[in-house]
């Protein structure tokens, strides 16, 4: 294991049955609240961003927010946020996915992303990959290419990577920690 993933690692908390019961949920609001953590995984993440040739940040609703602007800041890219459905006030492409339960939908403002633009999409984890999927599906119809998808932390159990793996056709999937 690298320093990286050593102090990345030391600063998410498992927080027991949250939240329901026989889910250990990996809240990362430690490693947020301690600024050494934070710019490393910051300064990780924009690395993959110029590595991918990424021109633009996408962060998907709600802690790629957190992850995704300040590592387009930090990398000198734009930053799109795609949104729960309803929540972004111009025109919006949607994508509708399925959740365990349900379906849900998200949503990009049409004109953010252009036939110019290669995005990394960023976000906190990568579960089961529906959001991802769908974000990579909007981005395409935008008419937009995929640079690549990094995430800060991969729950390998659940089997994302191997779901998202035909939809990135290629781009690289970068996981900074996988539990």
């Amino acid at each position: 294991m690298t320093d990286i993933q050593e102090l990345l690692l030391s600063r998410i908390r498992d927080v027991a049955d949250y939240p329901e019961p026989g889910v250990m949920f990996k809240d990362i609001t430690p490693l947020l609240a301690d600024p050494a953590a934070f710019t490393a995984l910051t300064d990780a993440l924009a690395e993959i961003a110029e590595r991918t040739g990424a021109t633009k940040i996408v962060g998907l609703e709600a802690r790629g927010f957190i992850l995704g602007a300040p590592v387009a800041v930090r990398a000198g890219l734009g930053f799109i946020p795609v949104r729960k459905a309803g929540k972004l006030p111009g025109a919006t492409l949607a994508q509708a996915y399925d959740l365990e339960y349900g379906s849900a939908e998200i949503e990009v403002h049409a004109e953010d992303l252009t036939g110019d633009d290669r995005i990394l999409i960023v976000d906190d984890v990568l579960a089961t990959g529906g959001t991802a999927e769908a974000a990579i599906q909007l981005i395409r119809r935008a008419g937009a290419e995929v640079a690549g998808l990094a995430v800060l932390m991969e729950l390998g159990f659940l089997a994302g990577r191997p779901r998202l793996e035909p939809a990135l056709e290629g781009a690289p999937l970068e996981a900074l920690l996988v539990v």
